[in-house]
C-alpha cells in the first residue's frame, strides 16, 4: 500500500500559491484495509476515506468507465490493482493530474508540469469528454489562474466544443452549474469563464440569458466597450477587485442587465428601463439553477436599482428615503455594502477604466445616508398614538427631515 499526494496541492505548490488542502490517493489497499488502519469512509459513490487524526481525504485509486449520459453515468473501478498512472489518467487537465510521492518526488506522466510552465489548460485523454462536468470547470481553473497567464489549450478547446455539439452540456444538472458557477464567480477573473464558455458554445447552454447579452450594442459615451456581453465581463472583473471572492456581488453583477438582451431593435443602443425588464429572465435564471432565495433577492434588488444607486448624488431627501426603502435598507443595513459594491463594480467594468484613481460616491453618501435614518424610531410615535399607515408617514418625514439637515 502506497500513498501520494496528488491534484490541487502538488498544482498550486508548484505554483507557488498557498495550499488550501491536501488531497491523497492511496494503491494498493482495499476499503477494509482502510478501516482496519482507521480511516473513516466517507466517499458515496466511490472509496474515499477521512484520515484518523489530520482528517485530511485519502481516496483509493480508481478508474472509470462511461456508462450513460451525464456526469453520472460512470462505473467506478477502485480495487488493488488499480495503478497510480491510471488513476491519474481519469483526471481532467494534465496539471492536476501530477503526483508526489513520500519522498517528494514528481510523478507526472501526462506532461503536468510541462504544461505548467507554459501556462496551459490542457486536458488529459480523450476521456475528458465524458465529464459535461468538465467543460465548466476548465472555465473556472481559467477564471482562476488568468492572471498567471494562463489559457485553454487549442486542442482542449475544440473538444469542449465537441462535447457542446454532441449535446453532452444539456445534461448538466441545475445543482452543478450553481455549484461551478458560484466558484467561478470568487475566483479573481470571473470574467473570464464567461468568454471561455462562450468559446465552446456552452454558454448559450448553461446561461442562454446571459449568452444573450453578446452583441447587444451600449451607447458608446457610457460604455467604450460598446458590447454589453463584453461590458459584463469587465464588470465581473470589477467586482473581483472590488470585493475579492465574494461570490454574492459577483452573482448580482452577472445578472444586474439581462434586461438589455431584450430592447427592442429600434430602440438600441439606447437601453429605457432595463433595469425592470431584467427582472423576468433574472427570476427565471434563478428559478431554473435553484439558486437560494438570499442570493436572489440580492440580485434582484441590484438589477432594478443599480441605475438609481448611480444617481445617488442627485437625489432630494424624499427620492433617498424612497431609495433607502427600496432597497430594504432599515430592515437589511447590512445588505446595502454588497448592493453599492455590486453597482461600483458595473461603474468600474467599462473599456478604458481602471482601478487607480477610481471613485464611486454614492457608495459613501447612501452609506451615510443609511447611518443617519436608522436613528429613526418607530415607539415615539406609537405612544403618540398613531397607527399603521400613519406611523409609516411619520418616520418617512422624520427621515427627510434628518437627511435635508
Amino acid at each position: 500500500m502506497k500513498t501520494f499526494l496528488v491534484g490541487g496541492a502538488v498544482r498550486d505548490r508548484l505554483l507557488g500559491r498557498a495550499l488550501k488542502d491536501r488531497d491523497w490517493v492511496v494503491v494498493g489497499a482495499t476499503p477494509e484495509a482502510m478501516l482496519a488502519a482507521g480511516f473513516l469512509a466517507v466517499g458515496r459513490d466511490f472509496p474515499v476515506f477521512l484520515h484518523p487524526q489530520s482528517k485530511e481525504e485519502y481516496a483509493l485509486a480508481r478508474t472509470e468507465r462511461k456508462s450513460g449520459p451525464g456526469y453520472r453515468g460512470f462505473v467506478v473501478s477502485a480495487d488493488a490493482s488499480v495503478t497510480l498512472e491510471e488513476d491519474l489518467g481519469r483526471r481532467d487537465l494534465s496539471i492536476n493530474a501530477i503526483a508526489e510521492d513520500a519522498d517528494g518526488q514528481l510523478i507526472d506522466p501526462f506532461g503536468g508540469v510541462r504544461d505548467l510552465q507554459a501556462r496551459l489548460l490542457r486536458h488529459v485523454s480523450p476521456a475528458f469528454c465524458e465529464d459535461p462536468v468538465r467543460i465548466l470547470r476548465v472555465a473556472r481553473f481559467a477564471a482562476r489562474y488568468a492572471p498567471l497567464g494562463f489559457r485553454v489549450a487549442p486542442e482542449t478547446s475544440q473538444l469542449m466544443r465537441q462535447m457542446v455539439l454532441a449535446g453532452e452540456a444539456a445534461h448538466l444538472v441545475p445543482e452543478r452549474v450553481l455549484q461551478e458557477l458560484r466558484g467561478a464567480l470568487a475566483e479573481p477573473r470571473p470574467g473570464v469563464f464567461l468568454r471561455v464558455l462562450r468559446a465552446c458554445g456552452a454558454l448559450r447552454v448553461v446561461l442562454p440569458e446571459i449568452d444573450a447579452l453578446y452583441g447587444v450594442p451600449q451607447r458608446i459615451e457610457f460604455h467604450p466597450e460598446y458590447d454589453a456581453g463584453v461590458h459584463l465581463e469587465l464588470a465581473l472583473d470589477a467586482a473581483a477587485m472590488l470585493a475579492p471572492g465574494d461570490g454574492a456581488v459577483a452573482f448580482a453583477v452577472l445578472l444586474h442587465d439581462l434586461g438589455k438582451a431584450l430592447t427592442a431593435p429600434e430602440l438600441l443602443p439606447r437601453h429605457l428601463e432595463h433595469e425592470a425588464a431584467g427582472i423576468v429572465p433574472l427570476d427565471a435564471l434563478c428559478a431554473r439553477l435553484r439558486v437560494p432565495n438570499d442570493l436572489a433577492a440580492l440580485a434582484r434588488v441590484v438589477c432594478r436599482e443599480h441605475l438609481n444607486v448611480h444617481r445617488a448624488a442627485e437625489l432630494r431627501p424624499g427620492s433617498m428615503v424612497d431609495l433607502l426603502e427600496r432597497l430594504d435598507a432599515w430592515r437589511q443595513p447590512q445588505r446595502v455594502a454588497a448592493i453599492t459594491l455590486a453597482c461600483a463594480a458595473d461603474k468600474l467594468g467599462r473599456a478604458g477604466q481602471s482601478l487607480i484613481g477610481f471613485d464611486y460616491p454614492p457608495r459613501e453618501l447612501i452609506a451615510r445616508a443609511l447611518a443617519a435614518t436608522l436613528r429613526v424610531d418607530a415607539q415615539p410615535f406609537l405612544d403618540r398614538g398613531l397607527r399603521g399607515p400613519e406611523v409609516g408617514a411619520a418616520l418617512r418625514e422624520q427621515r427627510c427631515r434628518l437627511l435635508a439637515g
